[in-house]
């Protein structure tokens, strides 16, 4: 399951808008009703007024309807095994479980590691301590 992932994970990155930072990221997500959605990480000369890829495939999710991440996969181009920022992780952890797939992948063989969300971000903050 996680190849398909990796694919428009991959296919997402060199879609990216990266001319200050020259590194590109993808991710692809799935929910756990079998929906994919993907983005790029996007940058403006105004910094940090630019997103990541996660959050630009969060927000393909959300204007869809929403729905709970099952999965999802991170790429760059130029780290291997690339996590997840801070700010992302809180948000992949804001539509996920503790139990939802995180696939760190390489840009040339794939999914190089699989983390599970609450290892990831094992204190996230809480949705109901607002």
């Amino acid at each position: 399951m996680s190849e398909d992932l990796f694919l428009k994970a991959r296919a997402a990155m060199k879609k990216c808008h990266a001319p200050y930072s020259n590194f590109p990221v993808g991710a692809a997500l799935r929910t756990e009703d079998g929906r994919i959605y993907s983005g790029c990480n996007i940058e403006v000369v105004s910094f940090p007024e630019g997103w990541c890829a996660e959050t630009t495939a969060i927000a393909h999710m959300v204007m869809d309807g929403g729905g709970k991440i099952a999965e999802i996969a991170v790429v760059a181009e130029r780290l291997r095994a690339c996590s997840p920022c801070g700010g992302c992780r809180q948000r992949i952890a804001e539509f996920a479980r503790p139990e939802t797939r995180v696939f760190l992948c390489d840009a040339t063989d794939g999914v190089i590691e699989t983390v599970l969300m609450d290892e990831l971000l094992p204190k996230a903050f809480p949705r109901d301590a607002v």
